[in-house]
């Protein structure tokens, strides 16, 4: 596949990197800066790629995922909410509750 990128494509980059030149025989200088303005160009194709793909994984999403101190954060509400649910549950008045729940479920049953 020949993916094109400001009218320079990956393969036309990539052989002019390794090929020699068999139209004309250039000096040296010449073919030197050949070569450095097609590795620049593919270096300049490849991040450009990357980006693209990049943005449609979602990785360059500034906010992907919770830091660790919102991790902590997280951690410590959940154990506090958890304290607070056990003391609900353990308290004398929902515990009869939940016993005459129980029980009329299974008079109900049979």
């Amino acid at each position: 596949m020949n993916v094109k990128t400001k009218g320079i494509s990956w393969t036309r980059a990539a052989a002019s990197l390794t090929a020699p030149d068999t139209m004309a025989v250039p000096d040296d200088a010449t073919a030197d800066a050949k070569r450095a303005r097609a590795s620049a160009r593919l270096r300049e194709a490849a991040a450009r790629a990357a980006r693209v793909l990049g943005e449609r994984n979602g990785a360059l999403r500034p906010d992907a995922g919770m830091s660790t101190a919102e991790y902590a954060v997280g951690t410590i509400a959940a154990c506090g909410f958890a304290g607070l649910l056990f003391k609900v549950v353990t308290s004398p008045d929902v515990q009869q509750m939940l016993v005459s729940l129980v029980q009329k479920a299974l008079a109900l049953a049979g």
